[in-house]
């Protein structure tokens, strides 16, 4: 096991180690037609792969580097993501121009700096457009109907925000724009359907996002669930704690009854079907329910939507995907998950996924955008009652 692990982590490193070096390759040419001369490779090739590696050095250099060097590394590693991805789109097309115009027996020294300019040029407005995405959330109104009585509610409105990978990158700052927003709405309910944390607990406490966070407010509390990030960092009893300090309630494969009107399920990621202590079935959380009450769930991953469906599950809440977050990602998505981003209607269950509201890697969304979503339920007894 531990072999077959080694030889994936080293596989996947080489190829990153690919791309990245047909990625500075092109730079190099750029650099040395533009400064002659002064360019210096001896200098260059150290650098780029500090930059090129800065985020897996943040990761891993957590024990041994200061708290402000890593995040110096986690963000410009970040950002090194989205360059990856763009130049794995903009290069290609850059070498077929530069195959045609080498056929015409142009100089190189004429058309290199312009068609390194234009990529600049390209990548500068895709990261501005790309930051205002993901800098500017949105709110994703739903309203449904559930043909269930929940007591004397007529209606419930659920605030809901997934993803928001709090941690060295998306900080306080972003995490304000969350509480201003969500307050706004004046939920009865709110709900966090996994990722809260980006893997590592440390930024979260060091920059007291807890205190930010505290000023969320629902009259009905909030509760979360653990996703695939929490289970990544390994801190997980550390989150459970600084999340219940805040008043957040996490459930993990838990039912609570909220004012004994309607049941909200919260189960563990699916990532802990690979651990020892492994994650209950959906149908095995959900015997002993009165499903005649409303029940909702939430899920990190949007898998087996027809297994709630047929458990008699009314919502089912899911982020995860992100919506691929930079395009064109979603595409990938769209075919992994019957539902990678929205809603979806299927028999009796409403499924809402979210692209999530914070960014993991790189704060870029293109195809997508950070969002709250800003859920209205209407319950009623008339079994005719579509919503």
């Amino acid at each position: 096991m531990r072999n077959g692990m080694l030889l994936r982590v080293t596989i996947i490193l080489a190829i990153v180690a690919a791309i990245n070096g047909y990625i500075g390759w092109h730079l190099k040419v750029f650099l040395s037609h533009l400064f002659g001369a002064s360019f210096l490779p001896w200098l260059y090739w150290p650098v780029f792969w500090i930059v090129a590696f800065s985020y897996v050095i943040g990761r891993f250099g957590t024990k041994v580097l200061p708290p402000t060097l890593t995040r110096l590394l986690n963000i410009m590693g970040s950002y090194w993501l989205a360059l990856i991805q763009f130049g794995i789109l903009l290069l290609p097309v850059t070498d077929v121009v530069i195959g045609v115009l080498y056929t015409t027996s142009v100089s190189s020294a004429s058309y290199v700096p312009i068609l390194g300019w234009i990529v600049i040029a390209i990548v500068l407005i895709l990261l501005l457009v790309g930051s205002y995405l993901a800098q500017t959330p949105v709110i994703r109104r739903y309203e449904i109907t559930i043909p269930k009585q929940a007591g004397d509610w007529e209606q419930l409105r659920v605030a809901v925000a997934s993803d928001i990978h709090l941690g060295a990158v998306v900080g306080n700052r972003h995490l304000r724009k969350l509480v201003k927003h969500v307050n706004a709405m004046k939920p009865d309910l709110i709900l966090l359907p996994g990722d809260i944390i980006d893997d590592d607990i440390k930024p979260f406490i060091r920059y007291q996002m807890g205190q930010t966070m505290r000023e969320l407010q629902a009259p009905l509390g909030i509760y979360a669930v653990l996703g695939n990030h929490e289970y990544f960092g390994g801190h997980i009893p550390a989150f459970v704690e600084q999340m219940e300090q805040i008043g957040v309630h996490v459930l993990m494969d838990e039912v609570v009854h909220v004012q004994e009107r309607l049941y909200l399920v919260g189960r563990k990621d699916k990532t802990a079907e690979h651990s020892t202590a492994g994650r209950k079935p959906l149908v095995s959380l959900m015997e002993g329910l009165d499903l005649a009450q409303p029940i909702i769930v939430m899920d990190h991953q949007p898998y087996q939507l027809d297994v709630a469906a047929a458990a008699g599950v009314d919502v089912n809440l899911s982020g995860h995907t992100h919506r691929g977050q930079i395009a064109p990602n979603h595409l990938f998505t769209r075919r992994i998950f019957e539902l990678d981003w929205g809603y979806l209607r299927k028999e009796n269950l409403h499924a809402m996924v979210s692209s999530g509201f914070g960014t993991w890697g790189p704060p870029i969304r293109l195809g997508s955008q950070s969002e709250i979503i800003e859920l209205t339920i209407h319950f009623t007894s008339n079994d005719r009652e579509e919503g």
